[in-house]
């Protein structure tokens, strides 16, 4: 399998594992999603919350990229979170729209990179004010698995929350292949 087949399957992967998040999370109650929990980012909501903020924030780093790519578009719209704890979304169902958002903008995105686009080395500056120079390609998998990371902790706190989400593996969207 091609990077950028990865790439397209990664955001595959993102996006139904998101809605599987959101789904489980949608069954609580405002309280029991803003309950402080002992996470990183406190709550449920607010590890929601880091998800789309550090999605966000690579997301318009990656619109710089050279190659212009037009999916980013919509993320170019959007300001920049200040922190990476900011709850950009108190209201659930206002978060859940704009992770659809983000995630139809992910998959866009994926599916048009090309084997060309890796190896550019990607300028930014991190939320400290440290300049970065890293190749594309690793920083495109440091956010998948930024995300896969803190989803991990979502499922966790969904499950102490009496939601258990069911199957997260990246398994169950790897297709079968023939025997050889």
């Amino acid at each position: 399998m091609s990077l950028c087949n990865h790439i397209v399957l990664m955001a595959s992967y993102n996006e139904w594992m998101n809605a599987r998040l959101y789904e489980a999370a949608e069954k609580l109650s405002p309280q029991e999603l803003a309950a402080y929990r002992k996470a990183f980012f406190g709550s449920l909501l607010g590890t929601l919350n880091h998800i789309v903020v550090g999605d966000t924030i690579w997301l318009k780093r990656f619109a710089t990229h050279p190659a212009g790519h037009i999916a980013l578009d919509p993320v170019r719209q959007l300001a920049m979170p200040s922190s990476l704890d900011q709850v950009l979304f108190a209201d659930f169902a206002a978060l859940s729209g704009h992770r659809k958002l983000l995630d139809n903008t992910v998959n866009e995105w994926a599916a048009s990179l090309t084997e060309d686009d890796m190896g550019h080395v990607l300028k930014y500056t991190n939320s400290k004010g440290v300049v970065g120079h890293r190749k594309f390609s690793s920083l495109v998998l440091h956010f998948f698995n930024h995300q896969t990371h803190h989803r991990g902790q979502a499922t966790t706190l969904l499950y102490q929350a009496g939601r258990d989400v069911g199957v997260t593996d990246l398994l169950a969207l790897i297709p079968n292949e023939p025997e050889a």
